[in-house]
């Protein structure tokens, strides 16, 4: 029993010093998209299910939520927008030739097709996509990657 309690004493000493530490966040000064946008042409409702679902976390802006300020929590989550901006970010949209904009589109499609996107920790706060949701997404990405079948 003492040894459980030097543990947890160690443990919340570690957890209080953790909330010195603040990761560099991703807040440009607005989320661009535009040229994203202009280009795979998303409906009204795919743009809202982008920016719901998709921007925080694969675009140079995200809006973080009140627990991104308490570690680990933290941590996870700027682990994550730096992971998912890895992958994809569409505010680099036109850093990307037209065959490595098709890859992502087609990335894209992929992850929402295998329930891998949005990430599930995200989706267990946040709320997933509905089936419904998943196949007006594909549609407009297949729809999308069409711009670019000219140029392989």
């Amino acid at each position: 029993m003492k040894i459980l309690k030097r543990v947890l004493i160690v443990l919340l000493i570690a957890l209080v010093l953790l909330q010195f530490y603040r990761p560099e966040k991703n807040e440009a000064e607005y989320r661009e998209v535009a040229s994203f946008e202009t280009e795979t042409q998303p409906s009204s409702e795919v743009k809202a299910l982008l920016e719901r679902k998709c921007y925080d976390c694969h675009s140079n802006k995200t809006d973080y939520p009140w627990y991104a300020e308490v570690a680990p929590i933290s941590l996870l989550i700027a682990d994550h927008v730096e992971e998912g901006n890895e992958h994809f970010n569409v505010s680099e949209w036109d850093s990307y030739d037209a065959k490595k904009r098709d890859h992502k589109l087609d990335e894209l499609i992929e992850e929402v097709e295998e329930g891998e996107m949005p990430e599930k920790g995200y989706a267990l706060i946040h709320g997933g996509i509905t089936e419904e949701e998943k196949a007006t997404l594909i549609s407009w990405a297949k729809n999308a990657r069409k711009n670019y079948a000219l140029d392989k």
